[in-house]
């Protein structure tokens, strides 16, 4: 197939490259007129086509699709207030659904989040997975998990009116070189200092080159459903106390963990936000970790499956999270594209 993947150049991009290109795909790799460098071995791949476009203002994108059997769309805004947000994130991709019609992509990939599910409301430790409700008021939480909940709903109602193929992929914490911070672990007081917010809470990883993994599959679906939604989550998912002990053995200088109980830490929450209300009517602006529904969803202890994306799609992780984080702080890169045919000269 031949695959149209924005976002090429981010994080998670450059490896859904190099994993389409290892599964014998054609990629047409999107980056954003601004971005000055291009991965090496980009352009001289014959299995890489580089174009540049910016999918807030569409004009003169058509051509891109010429050709193309289906879309990954990774490029969605996650800094920012909400206007950036919402014009990275949703209004991109509603003007990348507006090509659609009359192209011939048939399938489509976009990758969610798990920011989309409610925490506030659900009990401790109780199992988190595609039928579980989503945000209720996602004003509460933050802009991301505002635009990417509209970029779902937008995605699924397309493509239902629409009729091509679509899945949609809520990777967990996509983590991998210079990405081994999450903020489910709390907080990073300067390099030598964390501060750990539980302690027996799962981490629901995927390392970068296991979801880019569950990315491609994903854009070779075939199966009965026309619509699907799949977490991605690998399939150990370490406390974290475990994950930061794995860190703290392999940095150096070595950093010092405190560690902040759960309940202490949903306690303080509390009454960060009553005093809010009380004096401030809520204006004040407070540390997320300060605030009830984002301090539950990034540190809740939950339990996670990956049971629905193994069945539907075959995916299988290929390394085990201690295997991502030597990759990840290991030498060798491992966005690098497998070996192929230099392209010929003009």
């Amino acid at each position: 197939m031949k695959l149209l993947v924005t976002g090429a150049g981010g994080f998670l991009g450059r490896h859904v490259v190099a994993a389409a290109v290892a599964r014998g795909h054609q990629v047409r790799a999107m980056l954003r007129p601004a971005t000055r460098s291009v991965p090496a071995g980009w352009p001289e791949h014959s299995a890489v086509e580089v174009v540049r476009g910016d999918l807030r203002a569409p004009r003169g994108l058509e051509p891109m699709l010429v050709g193309v059997d289906a879309i990954v769309h990774l490029a969605a805004a996650k800094a920012g207030d909400l206007y950036e947000q919402f014009g990275g994130t949703v209004l991109a991709t509603e003007n990348l659904l507006s090509l659609l019609p009359g192209s011939d992509v048939k399938r489509l990939v976009v990758t969610g989040s798990f920011s989309v599910y409610e925490y506030l409301r659900r009990r401790a430790w109780s199992a988190l997975d595609e039928s579980s409700p989503l945000a209720v008021n996602p004003f509460d939480r933050d802009e991301y998990c505002q635009t990417k909940l509209a970029q779902e709903q937008l995605v699924l109602e397309r493509a239902a009116g629409d009729g091509y193929r679509c899945v949609v992929l809520r990777p967990g914490v996509i983590y991998g070189r210079d990405n081994l911070w999450t903020a489910r672990l709390g907080m990073q007081a300067g390099a030598r200092w964390w501060l750990r917010t539980g302690t027996f809470a799962p981490l629901p990883l995927t390392y970068v080159e296991n979801c880019a993994e569950a990315v491609v599959l994903a854009a070779e679906y075939d199966g009965p459903e026309r619509s699907l939604i799949l977490n991605v989550v690998d399939d150990q998912t370490p406390s974290q106390r475990a994950y930061l002990k794995e860190l703290q053995r392999r940095i150096n200088p070595r950093p010092r963990v405190v560690p902040i109980p759960w309940t202490l830490m949903r306690l303080l929450a509390r009454l960060a936000w009553l005093s809010n209300r009380l004096f401030f009517k809520g204006t004040a602006k407070v540390p997320g970790l300060l605030v009830p529904s984002r301090l539950h969803a990034r540190c809740k202890p939950l339990r996670y499956s990956n049971r629905a994306i193994k069945a539907a799609l075959g995916w299988q992780p290929r390394y085990t999270w201690q295997e991502g984080i030597e990759r990840s702080l290991a030498a060798s890169d491992t966005t690098a594209l497998p070996p192929g045919r230099e392209k010929s000269s003009p």
